[in-house]
């Protein structure tokens, strides 16, 4: 059962802000399996299991890994099938999964349940939203995806207050238990009845555009477009794509290499429990924020140039995070490094369909994606090794760094490919 087409035509707004609302539940409940979400959970874990700080990231890296290698699959899935199949397949594993996790009490059984949702969270969910965001708006496409990342932050704030409160109420077992349904509760619904794959499919087009060729009964209500669109294997000619992929998996060591250890991090720099919290969630707040206002200015300046400035901020954070010692600083910090944040999820995928187009956007997300995957699971087993061996995480952060400046250099010089049906490059004035 699904209501898309019977709504598209009956909403007074244009139904892709319904679509956008709809992605966006996914992206709040993905959040139960990310590394802010652990790192709630870290603390309280390792003393209750006697388990290392590296044991529980660890988890982290083997979800990430594991992604590495079904993030194309998945891609191929949703041009395949569609992203509507994809998600609510997707939304019911998560829920449950992350229900078992209160369950774990021995690492194997933790990585299995844990890891399960961290590939949800990386993979299906990350690529299924923004892929049909990216779809439903093209001129609108980056306030849409900055929206779409601020359904995140929601997410990213939301769950691990959620999961602290309820951790220090019910204890971290029964936490898991009240998140997994949350899961179900807040995106399952949404997903399987409102969701529809383009506006051409229910018989719109893009933005919300009026054209006469938009057929006016529900009889016939596909409609067509034309625009340039890449195949894959005509994307993998390109050095952007290489360059873009790349410099997307290296931002991402950054992201998960700070994330997953950022609690615990604030605290051995001597902030108490509430007061890391507090720096955590100014993160999640700040990358909601920053996805909104990123999500404008990729509308405004050309995509490389953007992806550079996220990897340019996302470097000076690393290092000012070596010398954080109080909780000014703390907050500040972690309310800029979010901010950054919000640019590394808005602009990658903005990027990837703008300079390809829809048709396979799923295909070549998929692609890429395992860039971003293996990524973030070496960044949270780096950072959780290198305060494992020296006892502090500045060396982690130092590297954190100039990971970031590899990032701008290869963003900086990645221009817009030229498609061979479009030799005057119409589409280079959007970069």
């Amino acid at each position: 059962m699904n209501l898309a087409k019977f709504l598209s035509r009956r909403t007074p707004f244009y139904y892709g802000w319904l679509i956008l609302g709809t992605s966006g539940s996914t992206q709040i409940v993905r959040n139960a399996a990310a590394s802010l979400t652990l790192a709630v959970f870290m603390y309280p874990m390792a003393e209750d299991l006697g388990w290392s700080r590296t044991v529980l990231a660890g988890a982290v890296s083997v979800g990430g890994l594991a992604s590495t290698f079904i993030s194309p699959a998945i891609g191929w899935l949703i041009d395949k099938y569609g992203a509507r199949a994809v998600l609510t397949s997707s939304i019911m594993i998560l829920g449950v999964t992350t229900f078992l996790t209160g369950w774990a009490t021995i690492p194997i059984t933790f990585y299995v349940t844990y890891g399960i949702g961290r590939i949800i969270f990386s993979s299906p969910v990350q690529i299924g939203s923004s892929v049909v965001v990216s779809r439903w708006f093209i001129q609108k496409r980056g306030r849409a995806n900055g929206i779409l990342t601020f359904c995140h932050s929601i997410g990213m704030t939301g769950f691990p207050l959620t999961a602290s409160i309820l951790i220090g109420i019910y204890g971290w077992q029964v936490a898991w238990h009240l998140l997994g349904v949350g899961v179900w509760v807040i995106a399952l619904l949404p997903v399987f009845l409102l969701l529809a794959e383009t506006p051409e499919s229910v018989g719109l087009l893009p933005d919300g555009d009026k054209e006469s060729s938009v057929a006016s009964t529900d009889a016939s209500p596909t409609v067509v477009i034309e625009e340039i669109n890449w195949t894959l294997k005509e994307a993998l000619r390109t050095p952007a794509l290489w360059q873009l992929a790349l410099a997307g998996g290296l931002l991402f060591v950054i992201h998960s290499g700070t994330n997953t250890h950022m609690a615990a991090f604030f605290q051995d720099a001597g902030l108490t429990s509430n007061e890391a919290a507090a720096a955590v969630s100014l993160n999640a707040i700040f990358t909601g924020l920053g996805g909104l206002g990123w999500g404008w200015t990729i509308e405004k300046i050309k995509a490389r140039y953007c992806y550079a400035m996220v990897a340019a901020l996302m470097s000076v954070c690393s290092i000012l995070f070596s010398t954080a010692d109080t909780v000014t600083e703390a907050w500040i910090y972690a309310s800029l490094f979010g901010t950054a944040l919000g640019g590394m999820l808005v602009v990658p995928s903005v990027a990837m369909a703008d300079y390809f187009g829809r048709s396979s956007l799923g295909t070549i997300r998929g692609f890429t994606e395992p860039f971003v995957s293996f990524s973030q699971a070496v960044g949270a087993l780096l950072s959780g090794l290198v305060f494992d061996i020296t006892g502090s995480y500045n060396y982690a952060f130092y590297t954190l760094s100039i990971v970031a400046l590899m990032a701008i250099l290869l963003t900086i010089t990645a221009t817009v490919p030229i498609h061979k049906d479009n030799k005057k490059g119409d589409n280079a004035t959007l970069f």
